[in-house]
């Protein structure tokens, strides 16, 4: 089963995702590839794949990925061969992903995996008090790109299964915890 997390920057899906791993055992991450240079609390294969932007363009024309976008002006993008062990291992994948990789992989995987979408709604105000407290430090222009992306991503609303406001992490974690398990329960249902 896939899981696909989405929000703007600052919403919240990287925390949820750590949260997901730590306390349900099926639940694994699927990290994207990106181009872009590490920040200080990334890890590398954890957070994210780093290849060079030369490594990335590669990927794409051997056509190794699901999906691909440029995002704050990086590529960010879904290792087909990753994402199929994980699936063939029985895993549940919990992927923070933006909305366009959302409506690509629907397309391209929802007749083969069982697929569900959460966006992670969060007031603008909020939002913005959150990304200038990150730890990472991001510029006033990084804000900026960041806020300014939250209209166009809450348009996409429509094609996701739950749209959550994050305003209690606790609250919100237990919820989609609930959903996990019941989505997963449904799967195991089907025949």
């Amino acid at each position: 089963m896939l899981v696909l997390l989405s929000g703007v920057s600052g919403a919240g899906k990287d925390t949820i995702k750590k949260e997901l791993i730590h306390r349900m055992q099926q639940v694994e991450s699927l990290p994207s590839y990106t181009d872009r240079s590490p920040r200080e609390n990334d890890v590398p294969g954890v957070t994210y794949h780093f290849v060079t932007t030369e490594e990335f363009k590669r990927m794409i024309k051997e056509g190794e990925l699901y999906e691909y976008s440029v995002h704050h002006e990086h590529y960010y993008g879904t290792s087909k061969k990753l994402m199929n062990e994980k699936i063939q291992n029985g895993k549940i994948i919990v992927k923070d992903i933006e909305v366009n990789g959302v409506a690509n992989l629907l397309k391209l995987l929802r007749n083969d995996v069982k697929i569900v979408t959460i966006f992670l709604k969060v007031p603008k105000e909020v939002l913005q008090k959150r990304l200038e407290a990150r730890n990472d430090k991001l510029s006033p222009k990084e804000i900026s790109l960041r806020l300014n992306r939250l209209e166009y991503e809450e348009s996409k609303i429509v094609m996701y299964d739950y749209v959550i406001k994050n305003n209690n992490l606790e609250k919100t974690i237990n919820i989609i915890m609930e959903i996990i398990k019941n989505e997963y329960d449904l799967k195991e249902a089907e025949f």
